[in-house]
């Protein structure tokens, strides 16, 4: 409930473990959004042990008065858990999720609210996500990267997502009636320091099997921090690796298993093509990655007989 009585009309969800210092930021960047006076704010502390509930009391108590902001506290690890007890915690028929790392820019929530509002056919939207390194960008950082590491730029125009592609998590909204019959699978997801993922490309395939519209739009921005951990060689090849065990997990039957052994069989394929041709750094690390994501999948296609 906002402070005129209203319901909110978007429910922002802001997720968080263990990152108190970059969420102070997260969330005092809120108060410089346009039509911020619209919406509800929920924070999910999912099992932090570092001082995000004393960020998170401060937060509350500095703007009870400005803002409708709430604290939710999910005790089951993982990224999949604290975003269901966001949306069900959420009041307004539009939700959006923006990492405890990101900025969002100041046009974010009109521009949310707007193409909703204009375009009843969009089902789901995302945007731009600026990197902010903590250090330089790394030379071997070449563009398939960027991906892995949460850099999206479709553009300047607004458009669908094309085949293969869809919002990340660090900046994207859905109608709330998305999650009426099922949330994000809690097998799948970032879990503490564990690199999986696949549960937004889970929600957003089903999305796109049904028909409907998930929209790219580039005034939904935000500015997302990479850590110096994360701009090494030794966590891109994990985090290839956990994505191929997030594939791996995505198979259900047996069916899904045979299409993913095939899909593998034609990536190695491709894979040895292209390494006779790697000659730069970025180019040769690119083919261990990819590799590794096969590695990924296939130890848990052995798992799961």
């Amino acid at each position: 409930m906002l402070s005129d009585g209203k319901e909110p009309q978007l429910s922002i969800i802001i997720c968080t473990h263990n990152r108190a210092d970059l969420l102070r930021k997260t969330l005092d960047s809120l108060l410089h959004l346009d039509d911020i006076e619209l919406v509800e704010i929920i924070i999910v502390d999912n099992h932090s042990h570092d001082h995000t509930e004393a960020v998170i009391e401060h937060y509350l108590l500095q703007n009870e008065d400005k803002l409708a902001v709430y604290s939710l506290y999910e005790s089951t690890l993982g990224l999949s858990a604290a975003r269901n007890a966001g949306i069900q915690a959420a009041s307004a028929a539009i939700v959006a999720f923006l990492d405890d790392d990101a900025i969002p820019a100041k046009l974010w929530i009109r521009t949310i609210l707007h193409t909703f509002r204009q375009k009843p056919e969009v089902m789901a939207m995302g945007g731009r996500i600026a990197p902010h390194f903590e250090t330089s960008r790394p030379h071997w950082l070449i563009k398939p990267f960027e991906l892995p590491l949460t850099i999206v730029d479709l553009g300047a125009q607004i458009r669908e997502y094309p085949a293969k592609l869809h919002p990340c998590g660090a900046n994207m909204a859905l109608r709330k009636s998305v999650f009426e019959d099922t949330l994000f699978p809690l097998d799948l997801g970032r879990k503490g320091n564990i690199l999986l993922s696949g549960e937004e490309s889970w929600v957003f395939q089903n999305l796109s099997k049904a028909g409907h519209v998930i929209l790219y739009h580039p005034q939904m921005s935000v500015e997302h921090f990479i850590p110096a951990n994360r701009l090494t060689r030794e966590w891109m090849t994990q985090r290839y690796f956990y994505q191929g065990i997030s594939n791996g997990r995505a198979s259900k039957g047996w069916l899904d298993k045979l299409k993913l052994v095939g899909t593998l069989s034609a990536k190695m394929l491709y894979i040895l093509l292209n390494a006779m041709l790697a000659r730069s750094e970025g180019s040769k690390l690119l083919i261990k990655c990819r590799l590794e994501s096969i590695r990924g999948s296939l130890t848990t296609l052995n798992v799961r007989k």
